[in-house]
């Protein structure tokens, strides 16, 4: 490679003819000389008069030694299974023991730095001598005189620098400067092995283009570790710390080049390498291999749930006083942030939402997945990318979570918010079973819907309307469930009132304002993200055990050691039976006759549809027992303000008229048809028919059992029974059950009546029918009429 080569100066020869032409220097030198042979304790006697006092003065006002706080690393944050998601800093440092940096690299920098290094003490009085004469004849500075441990205190202050006229006097060329680095020298020297210095130092040193120590340098431009460092890299890294910007091999290779090969050459002149392996090596070139800086949530594999955890972390007062301290123990603390994103999910997941929805259309889609029982978020994602670009559809909000934790206000989740009233009912115990007509249109009086206690009433009336497709009828619990009908929920609502379900949705993850416990509660007309629905409706997988949402596990240091875990917070919420039952009903969501029929992918899955007016926005959020997914489209124009998605093309699909399941469903299923490979095979748990009313269950078969068996066994399902007077003809033995009404196999309410009838012993033989001839009529045909036979029975 072209460049100029430098020469290492002989350090142990200083021009005579310098010395005479600069008689002033010697008495800083005489300065220098005093206060190393009075160990920086009193100069020496009879120097520079005044001025030596004055020098001993300032020293004696230092502190004897120089607090070395930790230096700043990077943090990293991983993945459950340990790899990497992103990484955070300052300073891109990561330390490493003096056993972990290859020998060469050590004997590359103490060559071209300090070459005596580990024979002087805290000073090199040639190379102070030699540099402050050197430096005087030429009116400025040429060469530098300072050992590592100098140099090492030097950036030790000037990490340590808080205040700009801190880092200004960190650096400042001047005599009191190089004085406070001798004394904090030698104390180091004094409190610490050569080897340690040497360690810090190397962790310390800036290398240019954005890295800071030999790992972290290692990593950037040779994508290795510093144990694993070459010859040819040791040197051309061990070049850069004299000037890391003049020297970048990013920026100036030639210059880098150049520098490397004086490098290679003081190793050999010191006999630290053969002259022959120098000169090899300076004919190689730099083979360069950029691992590029990836500082912050933007470069991450998943950058708006790396945005939700740093966000999260920073809310955490245990991490810092201030959102400032919070911030900088991120960026500096060197911690390892384990999360509990699963890379699979999350790569079926941004596949599933980019398929559907496209960064430039009017419209936003985005998906969280949060696992029942637990709370850990496994996945997050988004169809813009996170960027400034807007042209290019970029943003920087994260639609997944809510505002507080770096989102949005929040989109209306239309009927998802069925499932709050649901399980209010169910609790209540209202009984499945329950049912009204359901007309297109409702009008209302809304002080019929309670407030919660001492409140105030609703005032006003209101007209209700169900979505188009939605046919007026009678509907109960289940069907209107299933087919999502308002004018049915809303007459649900008044049986629960408002104030319980607004409560159990806030108890669930959901934040509801006051302002927002209205009787249109049950249609979604609060705001929410993707993050709080998919966390209310685990709840319901987990059997009524909620869980707050957790992205993060634990916290570890750079020597791996705990800092903080982060156990899961569950509670009780909902009875299991509540829950369960509230599956029972949404699974029929996903089955014909249900507004989601179609989207089932395999496992026992339950979910709610949700629609808002004009399609403003679509959900789908739906569940298995280990896994609930919430997904949303909404419409957002070039102003960021929400607009109707009918109409426009989204993902390259014209929407005529959206809706949760056809709009927004597929995104759901996309991502969970890959992910439901590494998902258990669970089902949920049945209802307990006892503790809910109404709810739908088989039957059971009770022939020829006696009536007290069949009774219990009818009981125990949770049927109330009656046994019908008399007997009836039956093949089963007399006295036992000839059959009950209504009948095995059929599907009736839990609570409903079962009655059943005893058998005679005899089986009923069909009567044999008797004919007559009427009288013929002119033109006509006999006629035949059957007549009735058989005894009739009590009861029957």
């Amino acid at each position: 490679m072209p460049g100029t080569t430098e020469h290492p100066l002989d350090d142990d020869r200083i021009p005579p003819n310098q010395v005479l032409a600069h008689l002033g220097v010697m008495a800083l030198v005489s300065v220098v000389l005093g206060i190393v042979v009075a160990g920086l304790a009193i100069p020496f006697a009879g120097v520079l008069g005044f001025a030596a006092r004055d020098i001993s003065d300032s020293m004696s006002s230092l502190p004897e030694s120089l607090e070395t706080k930790p230096l700043a690393q990077a943090s990293r944050i991983v993945a459950k299974d340990g790899t990497p998601i992103a990484t955070l800093y300052d300073e891109n440092r990561v330390n490493v023991p003096l056993t972990q940096v290859a020998p060469v690299m050590r004997e590359a920098i103490i060559s071209i730095e300090d070459y005596r290094f580990y024979q002087h003490g805290a000073i090199d009085l040639k190379g102070t001598l030699r540099a402050l004469v050197t430096n005087s004849a030429a009116g400025g500075t040429v060469q530098g005189g300072s050992s590592i441990t100098q140099q090492m205190v030097k950036l030790t202050l000037l990490s340590q620098a808080k205040t700009k006229a801190e880092q200004k006097a960190a650096v400042e060329q001047s005599v009191a400067r190089k004085i406070k680095e001798l004394r904090y020298a030698i104390a180091f020297e004094e409190e610490h092995s050569k080897d340690w210095i040497l360690e810090r130092y190397l962790n310390l040193a800036y290398f240019g283009d954005g890295v800071y120590g030999i790992q972290a340098a290692a990593r950037h431009y040779f994508s290795t570790d510093a144990k694993r460092l070459t010859l040819g890299q040791a040197a051309m890294l061990a070049g850069l710390v004299k000037n890391p910007v003049g020297y970048d091999p990013t920026k100036n290779p030639n210059k880098a080049f150049d520098r490397r090969n004086i490098v290679l050459e003081r190793m050999a002149q010191l006999h630290a390498i053969p002259l022959g392996t120098a000169k090899a090596e300076a004919k190689k070139s730099l083979g360069l291999d950029i691992t590029a800086n990836r500082n912050g949530c933007m470069f991450s594999r998943a950058p708006f749930f790396c945005d939700y955890v740093v966000n999260y972390l920073l809310k955490d007062p245990a991490l810092g006083a201030t959102t400032e301290e919070r911030k900088a123990l991120l960026q500096s603390g060197g911690l390892t942030i384990k999360t509990t994103l699963d890379p699979r999910f999350q790569d079926a997941a941004d596949e599933a939402v980019q398929r559907y929805v496209y960064p430039t259309d009017n419209a936003v889609g985005a998906t969280a997945l949060v696992v029942p029982g637990s709370g850990d978020v496994r996945a997050m994602a988004q169809s813009r990318p996170m960027g400034l670009d807007s042209g290019r559809g970029e943003s920087m909000i994260n639609y997944s979570v809510p505002k507080d934790l770096g989102g949005s206000l929040g989109f209306q989740p239309g009927s998802t918010f069925k499932a709050f009233v649901l399980a209010a009912a169910i609790r209540q115990g209202i009984p499945l079973t329950t049912a009204f007509n359901a007309p297109q249109n409702l009008t209302t009086n809304l002080a019929d819907f309670a407030n919660c206690p001492n409140r105030g009433n609703f005032t006003g009336t209101h007209t209700w309307g169900n979505a188009t497709g939605e046919h007026p009828g009678r509907y109960n619990v289940y069907s209107g469930t299933a087919a999502s009908v308002n004018t049915f929920y809303i007459q649900l609502e008044m049986k629960t009132g408002v104030c319980e379900p607004w409560k159990l949705a806030n108890e669930l993850g959901l934040s509801v304002p006051v302002r927002d416990r209205q009787p249109s509660f049950v249609l979604g007309a609060p705001l929410a993200s993707p993050l709080q629905v998919a966390e209310a409706y685990a709840t319901f997988a987990a059997r009524g055990v909620h869980c707050k949402s957790r992205p993060v596990t634990s916290l570890r240091d750079s020597n791996n050691n705990i800092v903080k875990t982060y156990p899961k917070e569950c509670s009780q919420v909902l009875p299991s039976a509540v829950a369960d039952a509230v599956n029972n009903v949404l699974e029929g969501v996903l089955k014909p006759g249900g507004t989601a029929n179609g989207l089932y992918v395999g496992q026992p899955t339950a979910g709610k549809t949700g629609t808002t007016n004009e399609s403003m926005a679509t959900w789908f959020t739906g569940y298995t027992p280990n896994l609930a997914m919430s997904s949303m489209i909404a419409g957002v124009n070039d102003a960021g303000h929400p607009q109707s998605l009918n109409g426009h093309s989204i993902g390259g699909r014209y929407i005529g008229n959206g809706s949760g399941a056809s709009t927004t469903g597929p995104i759901w299923t996309a991502a969970m048809s890959v992910i439901e490979q590494w998902l258990p095979d669970l089902t949920f748990q049945v209802p307990s028919s006892t503790d809910i009313k109404g709810l739908l269950i088989p039957i059971p078969s009770v022939y020829g059992m006696s009536p007290d068996q069949a009774q219990k066994t009818l009981e125990d399902a949770g049927f109330n029974v009656s046994i019908a007077g008399g007997q009836v003809d039956s093949s089963y033995p007399q006295g036992t059950v000839a059959y009950t009404s209504p009948g095995s196999g059929n599907t009736t309410g839990s609570g409903d009546l079962i009655t059943i009838y005893i058998s005679d012993g005899t089986p009923y033989v069909k009567p044999k029918p008797t004919h007559t001839r009427p009288p013929k009529k002119a033109g006509g045909t006999p006629t035949t009429k059957p007549t009735g036979g058989g005894k009739p029975k009590p009861g029957q």
